[in-house]
Formats: C-alpha cells, structure tokens, sequence
C-alpha cells in the first residue's frame, strides 16, 4: 500500500512536469491568446484550467481519491468564477469604447459591476468551501489559496521570461 502511494504521487508528480513542459512550450509560442480567434482564446483557456487544476492537485499532495474528486469541482468553481469576471470586463471594454458617447448610467453600471466582482467570486468561493471542505484535509484547505497564488506568480514569471526573448 505505501509502496503504491509513493509511485502514485511519482506519477502525478511526472503528469504534472511533463503538463508544465507542454505549458510553457504553448505558453511561449502564445503568450497572448488575444491575438487568436475566439475558438483558439476558448481552448486556449480550457488547458490552463487543466493544468491549474493539475498544479493544484500537485502542490496540495492529492491522492488519487481526492485528485479524482477535486479536480473536477475545482474546474467548476474557476470556470464560474471566470465567467462572471468575462462578463464584468466586457461591460468595461464596452463603457470603455463608447468614451465620452458613454452616459452617466452605464459608467455607473460598469463602475458597480467591477467593485461587485470580487464579491461575487468570493460568494462562489464560500458556496464550494462545503465541497473542498469534503474532499481535501484541513490543512489541504487550508493550503488551497497559496497554491492558487503560487499558480499565478509561476504563470507571470513564465509570461515575463517568455516577453525577454
């Protein structure tokens, strides 16, 4: 039983290095999905959330059990997540482009739309805690919100490496 613990998280450690090599090898030829149509923009998102979700599992030391649980709650929540925040920038790139045309009302809309945002992410947080809560130890738990920082601070350090060349 250790023995299969051992190589089950050598092998998620090995899934998620050989997942970080395709990442960087697609994220340094695209470090810009905007520059893409829609449907690359789309995929394009669809493997990063599989990969944060793959990095996640990793840096929490997930088993299998709790890999095979969490990774598809997770990618949920983000994708839940995201699209509020889709929704909230493309009121502002709208608000944005209109310039002076724009009324008082809709920077207004815009205004409490992006103040709202966070709030709105943090409100679906809360509703997936009981889930994360079922599935992940305390300290796992606890441990979720860094891994998620430690994702972004490596994504940016990939994006600021891959802008020097």
């Amino acid at each position: 039983m250790m023995i299969q613990r051992i190589f089950s998280r050598l092998m998620a450690s090995i899934i998620v290095a050989v997942a970080a090599i395709f990442m960087s090898a697609s994220l340094n030829a695209s470090p810009h999905p905007q520059g893409k149509g829609k449907k690359e923009r789309t995929e394009w998102m669809k493997e990063m959330r599989r990969y944060k979700a793959e990095f996640m599992a990793d840096r929490l030391k997930l088993t299998d059990e709790q890999k095979a649980k969490f990774v598809p709650v997770y990618e949920e929540m983000d994708e839940r997540t995201a699209k509020i925040e889709r929704e909230t920038r493309q009121m502002e790139r709208e608000v944005r482009k209109k310039g002076a045309q724009a009324t008082d009302t809709e920077y207004e809309k815009a205004a409490e739309a992006l103040t709202e945002l966070k709030g709105k992410q943090g409100a679906i947080e809360m509703e997936y805690l009981p889930k994360f809560k079922s599935i992940l130890t305390k300290e796992q738990l606890f441990k979720m919100k860094g891994a998620e920082r430690d994702f972004m601070r490596e994504l940016m350090d990939r994006h600021r490496k891959s802008s020097k060349k």
